[in-house]
């Protein structure tokens, strides 16, 4: 991705070490990103994905350098409450976390106040339940908003959540393997909310195992093992059967598919529907296909990548 020379990367790390019962668990020589960027996080399990996230997150903090390992825009020591404020996050633990009967609504307004409901005592509450009913709407689920979170499916929930991250309109959106335990469904809209939200100029942060969570819309692919950063670059160039081999410790092919697709952010959107039900009652295939490209944009061919699965694997190698 191109960068003004003058204006600082969102986010650089450099020779920043966390430390955990005496021992480094993350160590990153040197990582930026820049505003705008979308990137994947791809590793195995104990990698560092998770801790790499809550450096940007500022849930945990590197070891004291003279200079400061972390720079957010440029500075040195920006506070929690800024970089809160420019970055949301989705991850399946905190949807593990709740256990208690709220509207879906208000743990959406919840975001505004970093807990998981609003607070009794809160202040401008209806504005932020306001809030909470647009950022539901952008991710396609306020029919959802006055639902109790805990009958929700997980799919549901975990959209919920998408909306929740969005709700004070942050710049970064980080997703923290967002599609454990869920079913294609599920996955399917998730994946197509990241899309959406890049799109719209969100900067996607992409924490994975599976290259196949890996939306078109990212290009970057760093590799993390065993704490350290094993390699940055395209996913095309990264995404091979080599590469994920080594990466994970065990024989894996990928699939690499090419398709043209004009309208894809559009399918389960309300754009979306208006578009179809308008190319229905339009008078020949061409008029339609206009009508999409009005609307979506000239058709462009998408990448996907996926592994193998290791069960097919056990009985082809």
């Amino acid at each position: 991705m191109e960068r003004n020379e003058e204006t600082p990367p969102f986010l650089q790390l450099r020779d920043a070490t966390v430390m955990r019962a005496g021992k480094p668990i993350l160590m990153v020589d040197s990582f930026s990103l820049g505003e705008g960027e979308s990137v994947a996080l791809l590793g195995p399990n104990g990698s560092g994905k998770s801790t790499f996230v809550k450096l940007i997150t500022r849930e945990v903090l590197p070891l004291h350098r003279d200079e400061s390992p972390v720079r957010f825009r440029g500075r040195p020591r920006a506070t929690l409450a800024e970089v809160k404020a420019c970055v949301g996050v989705v991850s399946s633990s905190m949807q593990d976390q709740i256990s208690v009967h709220l509207r879906a609504a208000d743990v959406v307004a919840g975001g505004l106040y970093g807990s998981l409901g609003v607070p009794p005592r809160a202040k401008d509450t209806d504005k932020a339940r306001d809030r909470a009913l647009a950022s539901m709407s952008k991710i396609g689920v306020a029919d959802l908003a006055e639902r109790d979170i805990m009958t929700l499916s997980t799919g549901q929930a975990r959209r919920v959540l998408i909306a929740r991250a969005l709700v004070h309109d942050p710049c970064v959106l980080v997703f923290d393997e967002p599609c454990t335990g869920l079913d294609p469904e599920g996955m399917y809209y998730v994946r197509s909310s990241m899309r959406a939200l890049a799109c719209a100029g969100k900067s996607i942060v992409l924490v994975t195992h599976y290259p196949e969570d890996i939306i078109p819309e990212i290009d970057r692919v760093v590799l993390l093992k065993e704490g350290r950063v094993h390699a940055d670059g395209s996913k095309r160039e990264l995404v091979s059967d080599e590469v994920m081999s080594e990466l994970f410790n065990v024989p894996l092919r990928v699939r690499h598919e090419v398709m043209s697709s004009p309208s894809s952010l559009l399918r389960h959107s309300r754009a979306s529907q208006r578009v179809r039900a308008a190319t229905l009652e339009a008078d020949s295939d061409i008029e339609a296909a206009e009508l999409m490209e009005e609307v979506a944009g000239p058709s462009r061919e998408e990448e996907y990548f996926s592994l193998v699965s290791t069960y097919e694997l056990l009985y082809t190698t």
